[in-house]
């Protein structure tokens, strides 16, 4: 087997940069993700999170729920990751989360479909060939209910330094 040299595969930038977006603008992410009873049960296990509400159909049914209520971190890390292609991909620091509120519980076998709105952008001062970006990003469920809503900032490259 010859050794491998990976000059030999074609670079391909990913991702969308500071001048593809627009304040106002509406991204609607892919096809969803269907949240299943594994991805819960393992995310609550690798987090160390035993809440039994996460874990323990019995005690949530106790509690006036169906099934066990998905973690909600899950539901979280799961709706981020499906706005990274469009809005985050080209790179750049993850500057934070804020105002993030959880609506309704979500359940094994729900799927999750997300749109981001630019709210607001600028350049950055300490570095002219980024800028920052805030998007709002609102997570519904199969029936159109809002799961979770919430305001993240990334600093974004530009194509270009900013002059």
């Amino acid at each position: 087997m010859a050794d491998f040299d990976p000059s030999g595969f074609e670079l391909v930038k990913r991702g969308n940069q500071y001048e593809d977006f627009a304040v106002g603008q509406r991204w609607t992410h892919h096809w969803g993700r269907t949240i299943t009873e594994s991805d819960n049960v393992t995310f609550s296990a690798a987090t160390c999170n035993w809440t039994p509400m996460h874990l323990n159909v019995e005690y949530a049914r106790a509690h006036g729920h169906p099934d066990v209520v998905v973690n909600p971190m899950l539901v979280l890390c799961t709706v981020v990751g499906m706005s990274v292609e469009d809005l985050s991909e080209g790179g750049g620091p993850f500057l934070g989360v804020n105002q993030c509120t959880f609506h309704i519980p979500v359940y094994p076998g729900d799927t999750i479909t997300a749109e981001s709105v630019v709210e607001e952008m600028r350049t950055s001062a300490s570095r002219p060939d980024t800028g920052i970006i805030t998007w709002h990003t609102e997570a519904r469920n199969q029936r159109g209910e809002l799961v979770v809503d919430y305001r993240r900032t990334n600093l974004v490259a530009m194509r270009k330094a900013a002059r």
